[in-house]
C-alpha cells in the first residue's frame, strides 16, 4: 500500500495541482507500474472523460500546461503518461541524459535515425502541433507506427515535452477540426534556468534523489522499478 504524507485528498483542479507540486512526480493514469500515482487520492467527485474542467483529469493535462509554467506533462514514465514539476525535472533530465547532446546520444546509437528527424523538425520550429510535425516530416500512413514510436523516444529522453494543444488552421484563417498536441523541446519549454541546474547535479546524485524521494512517496517500490521509472528504461 502506498504510503503518501502530507498529500491531501483530491476533489478538483485544485486539489490536484497542490497535490502534484507536493509530490513532485505522478503517473498519468492509474499506479499499475508500482511506482507512484496521484489517481490514488482521487475522491468520487473525480470522472474521467465527463469534459468537466474541476473533475475530469483528462482535461487537467493540458490545463495545467495553458496555466501554469512548472508543470510538464507527457510520455515521461514506461512510456506512458506522466507528471513531472519544475523542481524535480532537473534531476531526471540529468540522470537520463547523462550530460550529453542530442547529437552525443544520436552518436552512441541510442536514437533512432527517424527520431533524429522528428527532433529537428520540433528544434526548428520550437513549438509546433503534432498534425504540423507529420506534414512537415511527410508521415504517410505506413510510417504511422514510426512516428508515434519516434515521438514517445524523444518524450521519454527528455528531448521534447508536450507545450499545450492547437486546432488546425483553413486557408481562410479559421480553425477547425479536433485540437492536436503541440511539442516543444525540453530547453525551450523550461528555459535557461533548469537546464543549468541540470548541468550542475550528477547523474549518481540526481538518481539518489529521486530514489529516496520515491521512498517518501512509496516505501514498497520494487527496486528494478525505480531504474526503469527513473532511467526512462
Amino acid at each position: 500500500m502506498e504510503k503518501i504524507s502530507k498529500i491531501p485528498s483530491i476533489h478538483r483542479y485544485e486539489d490536484f495541482v497542490d497535490a502534484l507540486r507536493i509530490a513532485g512526480m505522478s503517473m498519468g493514469g492509474e499506479n499499475d507500474e508500482g511506482i507512484f500515482s496521484l489517481c490514488s487520492l482521487f475522491g468520487e467527485e473525480i470522472e474521467w472523460h465527463t469534459e468537466k474542467p474541476d473533475t475530469d483529469p483528462w482535461e487537467w493535462r493540458i490545463r495545467v500546461l495553458d496555466e501554469f509554467d512548472d508543470i510538464a506533462y507527457g510520455k515521461l514514465f514506461f512510456k506512458k503518461s506522466g507528471y513531472l514539476t519544475k523542481e524535480w525535472y532537473p534531476y531526471f533530465y540529468t540522470a537520463r541524459r547523462q550530460g550529453r547532446s542530442f547529437e552525443e546520444i544520436y552518436k552512441e546509437g541510442k536514437i533512432s535515425a527517424y527520431a533524429k528527424k522528428i527532433y529537428k523538425i520540433v528544434s526548428d520550429r520550437g513549438a509546433i502541433p503534432l498534425h504540423a510535425i507529420k506534414k512537415t516530416g511527410d508521415v504517410k500512413k505506413e510510417d504511422k507506427s514510426k512516428f508515434d514510436r519516434a515521438i514517445i523516444e524523444l518524450q521519454m529522453g527528455m528531448f521534447i515535452t508536450v507545450c499545450g494543444r492547437a486546432r488546425k488552421i483553413s486557408f481562410e484563417g479559421q480553425e477547425y477540426g479536433w485540437s492536436s498536441t503541440v511539442f516543444c523541446t525540453t530547453e525551450e519549454y523550461f528555459g535557461r534556468e533548469t537546464i543549468e541546474k541540470a548541468a550542475g547535479l550528477t547523474p549518481k546524485n540526481a538518481y539518489g534523489e529521486i530514489e529516496n524521494h520515491l521512498y517518501t512517496l512509496n516505501p514498497n517500490i520494487e527496486e528494478k522499478k525505480i531504474e526503469k521509472f527513473i532511467y526512462g528504461i
